[in-house]
């Protein structure tokens, strides 16, 4: 009988203090850890000193061991009688290939449970000051990945997104940005569209960047803009401005 037992937990979008209070616990209580690039090195400190610490990460271009080998340790671990945690950046279910390892994990009759986690858009839109829905301005949001931007077996379907949604919230698409601009332009978004590149959100390193859908991809250049970084598209990204202006105008009050 198999004793062990897998948590997929979603560790945040990098502020270690969003982490949920089931994440922490099942930290806490772990055998094995295996965590990924974009998890805070606080999270790891809440592990016992005697777990079983593996490095997943996975850049751009550059994964430090293949899926398929990650889900065959959680498996052994698990297998072995270990209580296993899988440590994601943000959430296990928005781009973390968090339901392939559920399916791997159930397919070999090991206990598990998926701990959700704060998605980067989510936090680090809220960080930056810029919410995905506001009345007036934005009634709906959608999250996709850049980085699909040159696969012509699975693209992203950008002529609905630009006619069907407010604002627009892009993982892993620094790189592709001019592309990405290319495309909403082509199927009809507005070069007035307000937009913001937000780097290592709700993090002391954050830096956010705002401008248009027209020169968003050269500001981004401008500043150096890189991984782990989300773009946001749409109206509700001036709502940063106004509450900028807002702090400015009660700070000068002050002093």
């Amino acid at each position: 009988m198999i004793r062990g037992s897998v948590s997929i937990v979603g560790a945040g979008p990098g502020d270690p203090e969003l982490l949920t209070v089931k994440a922490v616990r099942r930290i806490q209580t772990a055998d094995v850890i295996l965590y990924d690039r974009l998890v805070n090195e606080e999270i790891l400190g809440c592990g016992k000193p005697e777990a079983l610490r593996i490095y997943c990460g996975k850049a751009p271009g550059r994964h430090s061991m293949p899926q398929e080998a990650i889900e065959k340790l959680m498996i052994k671990y698990a297998a072995a009688g270990n209580q296993v945690v899988r440590l994601k950046g943000g959430d296990p279910y928005v781009f973390g290939r968090g339901g392939e390892e559920a399916l791997a994990v159930a397919a070999a009759g090991i206990a598990y449970e998926v701990i959700p986690g704060i998605t980067s858009a989510i936090g680090a839109a809220a960080s930056a000051g810029i919410p995905l829905t506001h009345r007036g301005l934005a009634a709906s949001f959608a999250i996709v990945t850049g980085s699909r931007c040159h696969d012509h077996a699975s693209p992203v379907h950008w002529e609905g997104l630009v006619h069907s949604v407010d604002t627009l919230i892009i993982y892993m698409g620094v790189s592709t940005l001019p592309e990405i601009r290319e495309q909403l332009l082509k199927y009809g978004k507005n070069p007035a569209t307000p937009a913001a590149l937000i780097e290592n959100g709700t993090t002391v390193r954050e830096r956010t960047v705002t401008g248009t859908l027209g020169n968003i991809d050269k500001l981004a250049a401008a500043m150096k803009i890189s991984n782990p970084a989300i773009i946001i598209i749409g109206e509700s990204v001036t709502v940063r401005d106004q509450l900028l202006s807002m702090e400015k105008a009660a700070r000068s009050q002050i002093g």
